[in-house]
């Protein structure tokens, strides 16, 4: 008798899930995606019917290898490339750091396809809910980066209205396996600081975000001194809650599309930006600004020295993924490992407080400078 058939979207998904998780180049993942993308405008029969007459090669966006896995999937059998990926990517992504990533609420650092990320605010928000997650910040890019669709102020006042759209449909359908108090996208941006230190947005638009991370960009060459001085005036800004990357650095090669491969932009790393690291966090520590610990493979942004530096300084934090698709929201153990090997307290990562206690947090500037 056969097997009852499987879901084969959700295996399509799981497989481009496990290879952006994995650091698969971004044209791989695309091919399950696009398939899965395909198969969900057709009726469940219609799929069942094209994989039973191996007619699904005819489908526009499904290849041979994707067709193979919706014919073993409607069969009832787990796809072949889908058990030889669960096997490669069993081993943890990082040793250690298992309580913090256990604390860890949200992520306050994800991209969508409205700036330079790969995959809709819905896929990014319900893949983040099926992870455990109670919040996750939207924070695509801010005008001047262009290079990455940055959004403009009638782009972003859009994306706001579809944030709301997406938690009414998330809550009159939550994802299964959410906490009980379900889950909340949060409005947000990831900020250009501008060479003076200004923020890349207006204060009226960066007022009604729930979180503005504020990170360099350009000019990452610039002297110590001119840098300390713009860092320090971002960070003094009342808006800005987070310092994204902070060095700005690359230890290892990047590919377009958030993924990495052998083919890069610009070179196979990046040296990190010179500044003064300790007016840099005694800055944050005093303006109650976080210091994010950047979790992508690529990153690992702050170094292991400045890392400590922050703690030394009383540096609140924010363990990110910077996620530009849905696999990469599950990096955080990457940073976790480095936070707790450089000795981060649990209850200075802002990430791991309850939702109402980080808004009151990105709420409260009346202790910076307005």
């Amino acid at each position: 008798m056969a097997e009852p058939a499987r879901d084969p979207i959700a295996d399509l998904r799981r497989i481009a899930f496990l290879l952006e998780r994995s650091l698969e180049s971004s044209y791989r993942v695309k091919a399950f995606r696009t398939a899965a993308a395909a198969l969900a405008a057709l009726p469940p029969s219609d799929v069942a019917l094209l994989a039973r007459t191996q007619e699904l090669r005819q489908v526009k966006g499904i290849g041979e290898r994707t067709a193979t896995v919706v014919e073993e999937s409607v069969a009832g059998q787990v796809p072949g490339y889908l058990t030889e990926l669960e096997a490669r990517t069993a081993e943890p992504l990082a040793p250690g750091g298992e309580a913090l990533r256990a604390a860890l609420r949200g992520d306050l650092h994800t991209h969508s396809d409205w700036s330079d990320g790969g995959s809709p605010i819905d896929e990014m928000a319900a893949t983040a809910a099926s992870l455990g997650h109670e919040y996750t910040v939207l924070t695509d890019h801010s005008p001047r980066l262009t290079v990455a669709r940055g959004l403009t102020e009638a782009r972003l006042l859009r994306q706001l209205e579809v944030v709301a759209d997406v938690n009414a449909a998330l809550a009159a359908e939550p994802v299964p396996g959410t906490t009980a108090g379900g889950f909340q996208l949060l409005t947000g941006i990831e900020v250009d600081i501008h060479d003076d230190g200004r923020l890349d947005q207006t204060d009226q638009l960066l007022r009604r975000l729930d979180v503005v991370v504020a990170s360099v960009h350009s000019e990452l060459r610039m002297p110590s001194g001119p840098m300390t001085r713009r860092m320090i005036a971002a960070i003094a800004n009342p808006h800005t809650d987070v310092l994204g990357h902070c060095t700005g650095r690359y230890v290892m090669e990047r590919s377009f599309g958030g993924g990495l491969s052998s083919q890069t932009r610009s070179g196979k790393t990046r040296p990190p930006s010179s500044f003064d690291a300790k007016a840099v966090f005694a800055a944050c520590a005093e303006h109650g600004v976080a210091v994010e610990i950047n979790s992508r493979p690529e990153r690992l942004d702050p170094p292991r020295a400045l890392l400590r530096l922050a703690v030394e300084a009383g540096c609140l934090f924010a363990i990110d993924t910077d996620a530009h698709a849905p696999g990469q929201l599950d990096w955080q153990p990457i940073g976790c490992a480095r936070a707790q090997e450089c000795g981060v307290p649990a209850e200075r990562i802002v990430n791991t407080w309850p939702l109402d206690d980080l808004l009151i947090w990105t709420e409260d500037h009346s202790h910076r400078p307005a």
